[in-house]
């Protein structure tokens, strides 16, 4: 009967385990794809997660990635057409795993952070939240604080909604105040569709029929390829336009 780190091997091929048996214990390296960063390299500080894919970035660098880029760094799924700060939450959980796996990570934090309000002249908030230092920038009076997130120009489009009616016996709507509106030129018919119909309160069996040119468009088709595919014609003063009217559902 030979020896097992494990256990005692029988000469059945069944192991018997030992109370007094070792813990199996691995280096650390083998848990760094799980606790490190992608962007920085290091160990998740302030963990947080990307709702739509469930990727995690320390804060600040998910928070920084997000000033040019509406994408996840890791899969590049689009996160949000405008706000991609909207889906992202603190994952506390995965944070309290890290600090328990690497020794002295959250000490050194807070030390860092207690050191960053002090050189500032800052008082020291009485609970800390363990978070990178960030250094800040004074801004120039003349200068305007940007948004925290900007639309690629390449993906920059601009629509201009032209109500042409509704057929007879649809007449609970609403009018549509809001003409004029910019989005990412990878939202789709369906999003415009979407926006009509929340903004003039449709009912679900009114149909929202949206025409660029002579043609009608599909639900699939994005802003960008119509614009695209149409040319100048479809423009008004760089303004991509788009007629749409109220329809009942055919009968079958």
């Amino acid at each position: 009967m030979s020896s097992s780190p494990f256990g005692q091997r029988s000469e059945d091929g069944s192991t018997n385990w030992s109370d007094s048996e070792d813990e199996c214990k691995l280096p650390l390296n083998q848990f760094y794809p799980y606790i490190r960063c992608a962007l920085c390299c290091g160990f998740f500080i302030d963990a947080t997660t990307i709702t739509e894919c469930l990727h995690t970035f320390c804060k600040s660098c998910i928070v920084k990635h997000f000033f040019h880029s509406n994408r996840c760094p890791t899969c590049s799924i689009i996160v949000h057409q405008t706000q991609p700060l909207y889906n992202i939450r603190p994952d506390r959980q995965l944070q309290d795993i890290v600090y328990k796996m690497v020794p002295f990570l959250e000490e050194l934090e807070r030390e860092q952070m207690c050191k960053f309000y002090r050189d500032r002249g800052l008082e020291v908030p009485k609970a800390v939240i363990v978070s990178p230092p960030v250094v800040l920038k004074r801004q120039k009076k003349d200068t305007v604080p940007q948004s925290v997130f900007t639309i690629p120009p390449e993906l920059d489009v601009s629509l201009l909604l032209e109500f042409v009616g509704a057929e007879e016996g649809i007449n609970n709507y609403k009018p549509l105040e809001r003409r004029y509106v910019r989005v990412s030129g990878e939202a789709t018919i369906r999003h415009v569709e979407l926006f009509i119909r929340r903004k003039m309160e449709l009912s679900p069996t009114c149909q929202v029929d949206v025409v660029c040119g002579d043609h009608l468009l599909d639900h699939y088709q994005s802003l960008k390829d119509i614009q695209k595919a149409v040319g100048e014609e479809a423009l008004q003063d760089g303004l991509l336009v788009l007629h749409f009217g109220l329809v009942l559902p055919s009968q079958v």
